[in-house]
């Protein structure tokens, strides 16, 4: 295909497992890895709207690198009633470490300068030599875990504390630019609960009593499903994709044995699918590590877009992937984040990206990205090799 694309025909065309103009592209990344290109490459963000709901330069950012994807998620839009927040929190919405896009995040920060999540997660900010991460501080629910009944007391958000109207409009401003191809984050459901619960007695009781991580999951997917339905309604035909994550795999197997997870995630996971598919949206699952022994199944359920694709786990081969179910699965990801991007060359980061444009984008179906968000440690020369616009065609 030799006709330029719009970015929106761009990625749908990939994603029809067609072979596009070039192959797409997304950008996720720290916030020290923002701030560092934004420095390095002076953007100016003369002719991107003002908008409450993103930052301009970091989406001149994204034209800079012609990048196709944008994204919308659940924490652009929280709600909660001011009874809700904190003694003496205030809102903050940019000031946040894991901002990975140019997107607003909801927070509450106390005085202390502890942080709370929309769901009631506590967590702190933690330092390092290369930056900050957030941290787990608290589990809210552990005084409530001692059976469904006293869960139900739990202070659980309604739907109604999400304003979702603002989409059309940002989308259409989005629009007036260059049609992207949108999708909408839903959020976690295994991921939260066990923010919520601490990992460590949330996995227990995963195995002793699965009651009442049963019932944890189920009441986050009942908020999530109707927020979807929400925002779907709202959204329209405009609306590309809806996206979900929960990292159910580490770097060699998966974190749960595949029965618990056919057991009590799986159900929550196809209610969210069931309800992108009431309204005909395709779905994106983002897991990291080693999750291949669930991907037969993650088709069957629906799920159209695999991210991130890390090369580096057990089973997760580019080349073996694309083999075996490329023509039912399209990629999102791929470029190793753990050893090629902090420590490769630019020449070896570009000779990554024109293999996996070659192979996982071969007759379509892959969107070129990291293997999770761009690190600190990354040195700004790799990330500008991995954006050059001319090795997003394969050559071979």
């Amino acid at each position: 295909m030799n006709e330029k694309l719009t970015p929106r025909e761009r990625v749908l065309t990939a994603l029809r497992h067609q072979q596009p103009d070039r192959t797409p592209v997304d950008f996720l990344a720290t916030n020290e890895i923002w701030h560092g290109l934004l420095k390095e490459l002076q953007i100016d963000d003369e002719g991107v709207e003002p908008s409450a709901f993103y930052e301009a330069k970091k989406e001149a950012l994204l034209r800079h690198f012609e990048v196709d994807m944008r994204l919308l998620s659940y924490d652009m839009f929280c709600a909660p009633p001011e009874s809700k927040l904190r003694p003496g929190a205030k809102i903050e919405w940019w000031d946040v470490f894991s901002r990975s896009t140019p997107n607003r995040m909801w927070r509450q920060v106390t005085p202390e300068g502890d942080l709370y999540g929309i769901f009631g997660r506590h967590w702190r900010v933690v330092h390092h030599a290369m930056g900050a991460y957030e941290e787990n501080a608290t589990s809210p629910l552990a005084p409530y875990a001692d059976s469904v009944e006293h869960l139900k007391q739990f202070d659980w958000p309604e739907p109604d504390w999400w304003d979702f109207s603002p989409i059309p409009e940002i989308m259409a401003q989005l629009d007036r630019h260059e049609a992207y191809h949108i999708r909408f984050r839903i959020g976690s459901v295994f991921e939260i609960a066990w923010q919520l619960r601490g990992m460590a007695e949330f996995l227990m009781e995963m195995a002793i009593a699965p009651q009442i991580t049963t019932y944890i999951m189920e009441r986050i997917t009942d908020i999530l499903v109707e927020n979807t339905r929400r925002v779907l309604e709202i959204a329209g035909d405009r609306l590309d994709m809806v996206y979900f994550y929960d990292d159910v795999a580490v770097n060699a197997n998966l974190m749960i044995s595949k029965q618990m997870w056919e057991q009590q995630i799986r159900p929550c996971h196809a209610r969210l699918i069931e309800v992108a598919r009431q309204y005909d949206k395709p779905v994106m699952y983002h897991c990291d590590g080693s999750i291949r022994k669930l991907i037969p199944e993650l088709i069957d359920m629906g799920v159209d877009l695999l991210n991130p694709i890390q090369p580096t786990a057990t089973g997760m081969d580019p080349r073996e992937l694309k083999d075996e179910f490329g023509e039912r699965l399209s990629f999102h990801g791929g470029i190793d984040i753990m050893q090629t991007l902090p420590s490769g060359t630019p020449e070896q980061v570009q000779a990554e990206v024109e293999d996996r444009v070659c192979v996982l984008g071969e007759n379509g179906g892959y969107v070129m990205c990291s293997s999770h968000h761009i690190q600190p440690d990354t040195p700004i020369d790799n990330v500008l090799a991995m954006y050059d616009l001319d090795i997003r065609t394969c050559k071979q």
